[in-house]
């Protein structure tokens, strides 16, 4: 190891520049927090947001992740990482950060940054905005950036096998069987979304499918015929993808338009079939160059969504905090502010999914450790300000509109009379007229109870477009151009999603006959791809021919499911941390494991206890199965057979609520008794990282010290 690698490098002099420029980023943040804080009753101006968070964003990376780096991590580039040591041209290879950075933000941003906060509008936008944005600084970021690290050091490994390795045979067990379940329901859940976005819609379709054979030409230019050309390969890539765009309008209107206009049912084995295929092919030549061109329409798509935002100054109509945050009685979904806020506001300021790519693709891929702050910190800061962008959408339209598209269909009715009235009752006001023309200009039917999220940041989005290109003749290109940004930006999480899987079977399977456990054996590849896609398949294809079979059984799981998973992967960090030595520094993700293991519980608790037929399954089971003895047929059922799946279904997501909470909860404990025998002991535990092997790639290293 070079002499250079020992020593602790002079700390850098702070210039006058420096102290000036984040002295201005700090009061400008201070100042647009106050401006939220103090509002009382006025509208303000939706800049104020965009002002806040990105001030809050810029001194968390530059002062608390390089902290967290310097002090806690410490991070060391002349250690050869396991991209470099196990190179196999699969699954490991070293990228390049900029390509890395894309493809890790693309496969963690998914539907949750776009739909959470937009339902998490109905308690008013300020405490999503605080949640999302102090959520992401001291948790999401957090999570993902040591996980990141810690598989890094341990081979890639996946969160289950490093809850086993770490934890112990019980915790680990209960850690491999929760974190799988909950995969599989995460990803048939986003699966889902993006079937319901691009049913019938050639210009969506043609555009997302374009982008396959786009991104096997960038992975081949890369690294078969330009190899290292990063900067060139992008320009390329970008400029295919802007016409796969164009021509996707054109297609919508030319006679090609029947080839991609697909069913629903259609749409699922295409995806289930692009979900093996991606995952059993080299992640160069696929996975990472898709993900990494993805990342260029989502990138621009929300900066110009940001741009348009500072130039428009939309007013934010919603209240900065409205009357359900404490009712609990909200139209859009039922609960308080604590917890339900912090369980449907997930990808943005804190998901478990992301540690199943931070122990999945991203630590087999990455260059020098270092790198982990950039891509681990800095992405999740990238998908917060997604979260902010959609939450602005949501709350700068009109209340009226807002709960006509979110509010239930029982409430609502099927007409804008009866939708007018409805949210009357609300205590809101829309006319017949005005739903009736919101629909006309984004040339839909009706926007009527057009919950999920998605069509309410697709009209959000098009108010903010047309008001700065095109204006209302251009609403409706706009609109369709969102539902379609939507599919791109969650399709690249059921990629790799579905390699993640592959790589828990592995690890899982590894356990017990050893040559299931090499990620380069194709027979294993093979196996548990074709296993995993068949899992969340089979959800995903019920769910899509039955409104209430399927993945939609299941949905209800699916935020609590999520923020239990990041239990488990702040458990495993918190556990590792202390077992090293490190334990002084343990609050760093100590606190946030309290945080969310206390937000966890208390729904969970709710969703089982509750006598509130709105918020707990049981309630839900007994209302419905005495509605159904006495002949009634209750709303979102249509017949007395709805009614009985209703009841199963409830019965179903509230003994599977009980049971991550009990596999959970056997994990937490388990991580408890080993870091109280890590604090007695007089020498650090042993831990599963694996040995010292010296980089020979040629990098500057950016992060070399090694010292507290």
């Amino acid at each position: 190891m070079p002499a250079s690698a020992l020593e602790l490098p002079e700390k850098p002099r702070i210039s006058p520049r420096s102290v000036l420029l984040w002295s201005t980023v700090s009061l400008l943040g201070a100042v647009a927090w106050g401006v939220l804080a103090l509002s009382r009753g006025e509208k303000i101006s939706a800049v104020w947001l965009v002002v806040a968070a990105l001030g809050s964003y810029a001194i968390a990376y530059r002062f608390y992740s390089r902290f967290i780096a310097r002090r806690v991590l410490k991070p060391d580039d002349w250690r050869a990482t396991p991209a470099e040591r196990l190179e196999d041209g699969v699954d490991f290879h070293p990228t390049d950060r900029r390509v890395l950075l894309g493809h890790h933000f693309a496969a963690i941003a998914g539907a949750g940054p776009l739909v959470g906060p937009v339902l998490a509008a109905q308690m008013g936008y300020l405490p999503g905005t605080l949640w999302i944005v102090a959520g992401v600084i001291f948790a999401g970021a957090v999570q993902d950036m040591v996980v990141l690290f810690l598989s890094m050091r341990r081979d890639g490994k996946s969160l289950g096998q490093m809850a086993r390795d770490e934890i112990g045979r019980l915790g680990g067990a209960a850690a491999l069987i929760a974190v799988f379940a909950i995969m599989i329901i995460l990803l048939g859940v986003l699966a889902l979304v993006v079937v319901n976005a691009l049913a019938h819609s050639p210009w969506g379709t043609f555009s997302v499918a374009m982008t396959i054979p786009i991104a096997l030409f960038m992975g081949f230019w890369l690294h078969r015929i330009r190899p290292g050309r990063v900067v060139e390969t992008s320009f390329i890539g970008v400029a295919l993808l802007l016409l796969a765009i164009i021509g996707g309008s054109w297609v919508q209107d030319s006679s090609l338009a029947s080839a991609f206009t697909l069913s629903p049912t259609t749409l699922v084995f295409c995806l289930i079939g692009y979900g093996f295929v991606a995952s059993v092919l080299p992640v160069w030549m696929l996975l990472a160059p898709r993900d990494y061109l993805s990342t260029f329409m989502k990138v621009g798509t929300i900066a110009l969504l940001a741009v348009g935002v500072v130039v428009a100054a939309p007013v934010l109509h919603a209240d900065a905090v409205s009357k359900f945050a404490s009712s609990g009685a909200g139209p859009v979904f039922a609960g308080s502010l604590f917890p339900f806020l912090f369980i449907t506001i997930a990808c943005g300021a804190l998901s478990g999914f992301h540690a199943l790519v931070s122990s999945g693709t991203t630590p087999k891929l990455i260059q020098k450790e270092s790198q982990v702050r950039m891509i681990g910190y800095g992405a999740m800061l990238m998908e917060s300000f997604v979260a902010i962008m959609a939450l602005i959408a949501a709350a700068s339209l009109e209340p009226g509109l807002y709960y006509a598209m979110n509010a239930p269909a029982g409430l609502l009715g099927t007409t804008a009379q009866s939708a007018s009235h409805a949210v009357a009752g609300l205590g809101f006001t829309i006319t017949p007229d005005q739903l009736t023309h919101a629909a006309g200009a984004v040339q839909e039917q009706t926007l009527i109870a057009r919950s999920g999220g998605a069509p309410t940041l697709a009209v959000g989005m098009s108010e903010i477009f047309s008001g700065i290109f095109g204006g209302t003749a251009m609403k409706a290109f706009w609109y369709h151009f969102a539902i379609m940004f939507e599919a791109l930006f969650i399709l690249t999480t059921v990629d790799a999603g579905t390699r993640v899987g592959r790589f828990m079977l592995q690890d899982m399977f590894g356990n017990v006959w050893k040559p299931v456990g090499r990620v380069n054996w194709m027979p294993g590849i093979w196996l548990c791809s074709g296993l995993v896609v068949a899992a969340w398949g089979y959800f995903l294809y019920s769910g899509a021919t039955d409104p209430l079979g399927g993945i939609n059984q299941l949905f209800p799981l699916f935020g609590i499911a999520n923020q239990l998973l990041a239990a488990v992967a702040l458990a495993v960090c918190t556990t590792v941390l202390v077992k090293s030595g490190r334990l002084r520094w343990a609050w760093v993700t100590g606190i946030p494991l309290a945080w969310v293991t206390a937000v966890t519980f208390t729904a969970g608790w709710q969703k089982i206890f509750s006598d509130d037929a709105r918020v707990g399954f049981f309630a839900q089971r007994a209302k419905y199965a005495d509605a159904l003895d006495a002949g009634q047929v209750l709303p979102p059922a249509k017949s007395l057979d709805d009614m009985h799946t209703v009841v199963t279904n409830s019965t179903v997501d509230g003994v599977l609520i009980a049971l991550f909470l009990l596999l959970v909860a056997v994990v937490l404990v388990n991580a408890a008794v080993v870091c109280a025998r890590a604090v007695r002991s007089p020498a650090a535990l042993p831990t599963t990282e694996a040995p010292y092997v010296e980089s020979r790639i040629d990098a500057t290293p950016e992060l070399v010290e090694v010292g507290p």
